[in-house]
């Protein structure tokens, strides 16, 4: 009899226990070793990154803190990185611990969905029934203190038919565009929750919705959370030799100081049967995949460098036109060695030609040292309404331009050479100044695999500053005399 009492006081116990809150990022990871059985890292080994604890905290304790906070968060981490785990983890959290949450699930594909449903759903049947109001559903859970949970599908009606409290988007990197923007409206605050759009994903692309996300996450004050393989891989024991290990080179004995639970045979195994660059993206999160990249000769650390004006040297223009697509100007000199040096950028979208005349004259301060502007030969073609074309109107403004045929290939030969020539040698610099240039040399991308051609993709973002750099190695490089005609 005594023991049966006992035992049914250490079970009431256990369950007081489990509807306790945690207080503390120290009371949350003890909480998921006792009840889930599991052992979330808040290791973080590389300086640069997080512990995959840190995200879970952050998206839990949101809702606790006594002050308005921007709940929304990006989770940049490689394959096997436990993402998908976590974000059930944190769903699971919300629900026992904020009641009336309304939380959806919205993945690039059904099956990646449904998998964050699947560890979701695991634990709540390994010990979490109680909270349950009523059984599980395909996709969808509701709980006794009324939160619920439910797959949303890549559909636009799906999306826009939801205003919930918590959206977890997985592998993003894989959504369409439109579907995406749909969902960055679905999230609203109320009862004590705060609105919170999640989104996760390995970057795979350096042109890809990941991309695009990171890099616009510090603008908007959105928080990003990244780890990689050393953050996740199980400790290394003293008996393995790094000097023997392919993992050295990367590791340099980082595995010695990890806690996680991805297997290094594992790690050994993928890296063998993958491409360097793939396990680059995919596992240590160092950059994105440059497959199907134009420029895959482009190096931030050899290509971008402070520049300024130089009086002594001959000042050139590139000018590419456009309207709704950006309108672009480039400033650029070439030095005694033969080095292009693009110092400066403008670019502007919806403005007359005479708008960005006044903006291309008078954004440096360069006299008459102007040699040349070169352009799009496009621009000869003269608008239905206005019955002028954008050369002659530059040119009656004061902007003489210069321009020679060429095809997209022949001008993308000459920046590659540019870039990296056959001795190695690089005859490129570009300013920090030029960011969407920059973004654009490591953005520019062909078509997916199956395409009909093999140009680059004109996609309106990334082609446009290429093609007026296309243009001024095209004339400065011609044999032959660049054009300069009167209209």
């Amino acid at each position: 009899m005594q023991t049966i009492t006992l035992y049914k006081n250490a079970n009431s116990i256990y369950k007081n226990l489990k509807s306790t809150r945690p207080r503390t990022k120290t009371d949350l990871k003890n909480y998921l070793k006792v009840f889930l059985n599991l052992n979330i890292s808040d290791n973080k080994i590389c300086p640069e990154h997080n512990a995959p604890l840190d995200y879970l905290w952050h998206c839990y304790n949101s809702d606790f803190t006594n002050q308005t906070v921007n709940a929304d968060c990006i989770v940049w981490a490689g394959r096997g990185g436990g993402k998908t785990l976590i974000a059930a983890v944190a769903t699971l959290l919300d629900c026992v611990f904020k009641p009336a949450c309304k939380t959806r699930i919205l993945a690039g594909s059904e099956q990646q969905a449904q998998r964050m449903f699947d560890y979701l759903t695991e634990f709540l049947r390994d010990g979490f029934e109680n909270f349950l109001a009523e059984p599980i559903r395909k996709n969808r859970c509701v709980f006794k203190n009324h939160s619920d949970v439910e797959v949303l599908t890549q559909s636009a009606a799906s999306v826009r038919g939801s205003h919930i409290h918590k959206l977890r988007c997985d592998e993003v990197e894989l959504f369409d565009r439109q579907i995406l923007e749909a969902a960055k409206f679905v999230t609203k605050s109320g009862n004590g929750i705060v609105g919170a759009m999640e989104m996760l994903s390995t970057m795979h692309q350096p042109f890809g919705i990941m991309h695009d996300t990171v890099a616009k996450a510090q603008e908007i004050g959105t928080k990003v959370f990244k780890w990689c393989i050393w953050e996740v891989i199980e400790n290394c024991p003293p008996e393995r030799s790094c000097s023997r290990c392919p993992l050295n080179s990367d590791c340099q004995g980082k595995a010695r100081r990890a806690a996680g639970y991805l297997k290094i045979e594992d790690c050994l195994a993928q890296m063998r049967r993958s491409s360097r660059a793939a396990f680059e993206s995919e596992m240590l999160c160092l950059r994105p995949s440059l497959e199907n990249i134009v420029f895959a000769e482009f190096n931030s650390d050899i290509h971008i460098a402070p520049l300024d004006y130089e009086p002594s040297l001959p000042l050139y223009r590139a000018i590419d036109f456009g309207f709704v697509n950006p309108f672009v100007c480039l400033w650029i000199q070439v030095d005694s060695d033969g080095t292009v040096r693009v110092i400066d950028e403008y670019v502007k979208s919806r403005m007359t030609i005479d708008g960005h005349a006044v903006e291309i004259k008078t954004k440096i301060s360069s006299g008459d040292n102007v040699v040349a502007t070169f352009c799009d030969p496009a621009g000869t073609g003269v608008n239905d309404v206005t019955g002028t074309s954008a050369v002659s109107r530059l040119r009656a403004l004061g902007i003489p331009l210069r321009y020679k045929r060429s095809s997209i290939l022949d001008g993308i030969e000459l920046i590659r050479r540019a870039l990296r020539s056959g001795d190695g040698k690089s005859s490129l610099l570009i300013s920090p100044r030029c960011g969407r240039l920059i973004e654009a040399m490591s953005s520019y991308h062909y078509p997916p695999a199956g395409g009909a051609d093999e140009l680059p993709l004109k996609d309106g973002i990334y082609d446009h500053p290429i093609d007026a750099l296309r243009y001024f190695f095209v004339n400065y490089n011609s044999s032959n005399s660049a054009k300069s005609r009167k209209y």
